[in-house]
């Protein structure tokens, strides 16, 4: 049986390879349209995540289960098969000049 480290190494291992050979080929013919890539909270985004990037991660802590606390995965314990998913749309951020730097934002 093979252990749990070892898979997230023989991931590592190819994600090293995948980006030395696939991404560096891709980004030789087209470059990024950005040397970062953030979050709206300032967080820098990486290009790929793996398992490896939540190998600490505890399920039931940080994940856990749809309609039930922290939310990640939806209000509603059935998710979309009770009410169809909705993009809730907001208009407004905090003062009139934040909203329009926002909207500045999110139009880039």
């Amino acid at each position: 049986m093979v252990s749990e480290k070892s898979k997230l190494d023989d991931i590592s291992r190819e994600e090293a390879r995948w980006n030395e050979g696939v991404v560096r080929e891709w980004l030789d013919r087209l470059p990024e349209r950005r040397g970062e890539f953030l979050t709206s909270s300032g967080f820098e985004m990486k290009r790929l995540y793996t398992p490896g990037d939540t190998a600490d991660a505890d399920y039931l802590r940080d994940l856990g289960f749809p309609g039930d606390y922290p939310f990640t995965r939806g209000l509603h314990a059935t998710m979309y098969r009770g009410r169809l998913w909705t993009m809730r749309q907001f208009s407004g951020f905090g003062t009139a000049e934040e909203t329009n730097r926002r909207f500045k934002y999110l139009l880039n």
